[in-house]
């Protein structure tokens, strides 16, 4: 080991932090929010270790934490699951910089995650929002196309914001999608949001055309991003006025793309390329399906296809 390569801590390790999720970022391709999750983590790990050196942590001191995450915090097995997570990719991380010869958490096994259905909007519930009429405000419409292709793609927040009118093909009826970790892939738009894309995307252009703008698709009534939480104002609002029974937000309607895709006869792969998810146990993104299978698959069993 190095003298030279090994971070000196300050304060709660913060040295430790930054570089861990520069690596996060830059050589696994992490999204924003992941790392800094991450880092949340690795942060607390820190504060509980008060200042021992994180490098000279054996399984003993592995252990010790977990029981606190446990017994002392009361966590819950996805949240301990999560926690060790981080502290798995940090140590293995440290392994390969030659900091240290073994890896802590190697022979720790994760706590058992109780199986948990997500939530989802019925069919009927849908059917509200979607009967609530736009009107011809930019700021209803925006949330309107929102709303659409939310339900129409299962996209989360993050990919819808960064989604550019370049980004969406509307003669072939595909969306380019940015997930997380920068991987791309094409999901299908079905009719009814192709229609309402077009009307937003015209009323667009009539608003900022010759004007300075970001090049988001979404955008504010300055015409810079729209925001993460903006959305959320706009959808929580719609879901009021429809008389939902829970908060309406971006996930909700992802989890309600996948269930009713599936509750109508989906296979499964195809739904999972089409969310992009990659899943917790294999960690493996289905991305060898035919693109005319999924757009088949898409208009035949989505809702609104």
């Amino acid at each position: 080991m190095s003298p030279a390569s090994e971070p000196k801590q300050s304060g709660a390790g913060d040295r430790f932090i930054d570089e861990f999720v520069k690596y996060l970022a830059f050589e696994r391709g992490l999204a924003e929010n992941s790392c800094l999750a991450y880092g949340s983590d690795l942060a607390g790990y820190f504060v509980w270790l008060k200042k021992k050196d994180p490098l000279k942590a054996d399984a003993r001191v592995i252990d010790d934490f977990l029981w606190h995450l446990r017994e002392e915090k009361g966590l819950k097995a996805i949240s301990v699951y999560r926690k060790m997570e981080a502290l798995r990719a940090f140590y293995r991380y440290q392994v390969t910089e030659d900091r240290i010869a073994d890896d802590p958490t190697r022979d720790f096994r994760s706590p058992h995650l109780p199986d948990r259905l997500p939530k989802y909007l019925t069919l009927d519930e849908m059917q509200r929002l979607f009967e609530i009429r736009p009107g011809g405000d930019f700021a209803a419409l925006r949330t309107r196309t929102a709303l659409e292709l939310l339900y129409a793609t299962g996209m989360r927040a993050s990919e819808l914001l960064g989604l550019t009118p370049e980004d969406i093909n509307l003669s072939e009826g595909v969306a380019r999608v940015v997930g997380k970790g920068s991987k791309e892939r094409l999901v299908p738009l079905h009719t009814k949001a192709r229609e309402v894309l077009v009307r937003y995307l015209s009323e667009r252009r009539a608003k900022f055309e010759g004007k300075g703008h970001a090049p988001q698709a979404f955008l504010n009534r300055l015409g810079k991003r729209l925001s993460r939480v903006q959305l959320w104002r706009d959808l929580k609002a719609l879901g009021i006025k429809a008389k939902l029974s829970r908060e309406l937000h971006p996930h909700l309607l992802r989890h309600t793309f996948a269930t009713h895709l599936l509750q109508g006869g989906a296979d499964a792969r195809s739904v999972q390329e089409m969310l992009g998810h990659s899943s917790l146990q294999t960690t493996q993104i289905y991305t060898h399906l035919d693109a005319s299978g999924l757009k088949e698959s898409h208009k035949r069993h989505h809702p609104r296809g």
